[in-house]
């Protein structure tokens, strides 16, 4: 069994593709582009997703799926989010904590002050 499993676990490990290339294309499929930008930089109206920390990304993201969303702005996105699974999630934040797409000007906040309004 121990043979067994070795030999498969290479090849699962494989197909599963790693999260951040899976959270990349989920930005997209998603729709996230539309509003965040395609460098996830943000806009005047949405906030930069690019370089977030991970941890704060995903309760985010859960919280919208729970449907709470304390302004108008992220009540939009509560039908964004409500279909996400926990791997979608995490494939997500890891694409968008380790953005290395080399687009993007938005410098991270290193502080511990606020949300960044959302």
């Amino acid at each position: 069994m121990a043979k067994l499993l070795l030999f498969f676990f290479p090849m699962i490990v494989f197909a599963a593709g790693d999260l951040y290339t899976q959270g990349k294309k989920l930005y997209f499929s998603k729709g996230c582009n539309g509003c965040h930008g395609i460098s996830a930089a943000g806009s005047a109206q949405y906030p930069a997703l690019a370089y977030r920390r991970k941890a704060f990304l995903s309760h985010k993201l859960k919280e919208y799926r729970a449907k709470k969303g304390s302004t108008q702005l992220s009540q939009m996105m509560i039908p964004f989010a409500m279909g996400l699974s926990d791997r979608e999630i995490d494939a997500l934040t890891t694409f968008l904590g380790e953005y290395r797409e080399g687009k993007s000007t938005y410098s991270p906040d290193m502080s511990n002050r606020g949300d960044g309004g959302s």
